[in-house]
């Protein structure tokens, strides 16, 4: 059994009972130079034992990188009674989640301490249950980009001290400069600092490496917030064309079937856009893309970036032997190569069962093979006609896009 505790930047004395007799009585103690620097010392000597209150366990630092190394070090300490330290709730973005996932709940005990989030929203009067939490830890800082929407109210998760400047040029760089920032530093020590500005005008560094960034959204004139339902305008993407226009991407979007923590393979992904507003829809869903053309994979990356999900996996290639090594898909869209040999059927064998495929097809021999595999599994078949309204001459008339045949079907089993 391994024990976390979270302590907060108060230390030894923001610590309940059970933190501090867990710690007292523990043979090892593991954490970052940080959380161990805030314990009490242990015995002036060796072999002399500790006073009451003491914490006299072997103090072990964190490796770096910690992931790759932490199944070696808890093996090396097994049969010992282990204490880790964590930064606030250890659940909340933190080493208990990794732990139980490594280990399993029964064997992690987790005595947590007051979160980052809650004090911010303490400090500030904001309602933790209106607050959204986006963490920048180890993620790309471009992950912030999806979240920023007028009205919303942000605690941003981050590191090192300049992190309130790389928000804030983000927030900038997207419209919403007007957004008031604080900066809150310590939360809960002597040392505690809150620093106020907005995104347009913020300066300098934080006043410490351990903070939070608050941010309200607020959209400046030159903002274009975007809806994180399918069907994002044509123009919030890069492209040359390729592109799954408006109404045909939200019914394909719709046939798909977004679902938190599933993953998608968006094949022949031309923009991108089905994977970009797949992952857009929940922050655990993912995607790859695969795109033949490397300008347009590239350009497949920028608006991964720009729209807030650079997460998104983007391999450059030629399907279907580019699908091999990558992770079983929940769902895939084919919306560009159905007719290339055997893509249709690597796409289907690697379905997971319950899962999704969608295939739209604008020319008649992608309209045959479809239909093809529509009388053979069936499924459900869909031709969509979209007119726009456009100038003619000095009236206005409708011109229509070419049809697109969307077929969908859900796999029942794993044939």
């Amino acid at each position: 059994m391994i024990t976390v505790v979270g302590i907060g930047a108060d230390g030894w004395d923001g610590l309940g009972e059970a933190s501090r007799q867990a710690l007292v009585t523990a043979e090892v103690v593991m954490g970052g130079p940080r959380q161990l620097e805030l314990l009490p010392a242990p015995a002036a000597e060796p072999g002399i034992a500790s006073a009451p209150g003491c914490v006299g366990a072997e103090r072990v630092r964190w490796p770096s990188p910690l992931l790759p190394a932490l199944p070696a070090l808890i093996e090396r300490y097994a049969g010992r009674e282990v204490c880790v330290l964590a930064s606030g709730d250890p659940m909340f973005y933190g080493i208990g989640s990794t732990l139980v996932r490594l280990l399993g709940a029964a064997d992690v005990r987790i005595l947590p301490h007051v979160s980052s989030l809650s004090l911010a929203c303490a400090r500030l009067g904001w309602p933790v249950e209106q607050v959204e939490t986006v963490s920048l830890v180890g993620r790309p800082p471009e992950t912030l980009n999806a979240a920023a929407l007028p009205g919303r109210l942000l605690v941003v998760l981050v590191a090192g001290r300049d992190a309130p400047s790389q928000v804030a040029a983000l927030l900038t760089a997207a419209g919403y400069g007007p957004s008031p920032m604080t900066a809150l530093s310590d939360l809960g020590a002597a040392t505690e600092t809150i620093q106020h500005g907005t995104a347009a005008t913020w300066a300098g560094p934080a006043a410490s490496p351990l903070h939070v960034i608050a941010v309200e959204c607020v959209p400046g004139p030159d903002a274009e917030p975007l809806a994180l339902v399918p069907g994002l305008p044509d123009s919030a993407y890069e492209h040359d064309g390729q592109l799954t226009k408006r109404e045909v991407r939200a019914v394909t979007l719709s046939r798909l079937a977004p679902r938190p923590g599933e993953l998608l393979w968006d094949v022949g992904a031309g923009a991108g856009s089905i994977a970009v507003e797949w992952m857009r829809s929940h922050p655990s869903c993912a995607a790859v893309a695969v795109e033949s053309r490397p300008d347009r994979a590239a350009a497949v990356r920028r608006n991964a970036d720009r729209l807030g999900v650079p997460a998104l996996r983007v391999v450059t290639g030629k399907a279907p032997d580019a699908l091999d090594g990558l992770p079983a898909p929940d769902a895939v869209f084919v919306g560009g190569g159905v007719t290339v040999p055997g893509l249709l059927e690597r796409c289907w064998s690697r379905l997971r069962p319950g899962g999704r495929l969608v295939a739209n097809a604008v020319t008649l021999e992608s309209e045959a093979l479809i239909g093809q595999w529509y009388g053979r599994l069936g499924g459900d078949l869909v031709r969509l006609a979209v007119q726009r309204a456009s100038p003619v001459g000095g009236f206005t008339g409708w011109r229509p896009a070419m049809p697109v045949t969307v077929w969908s079907l859900t796999k029942k089993d794993d044939t």
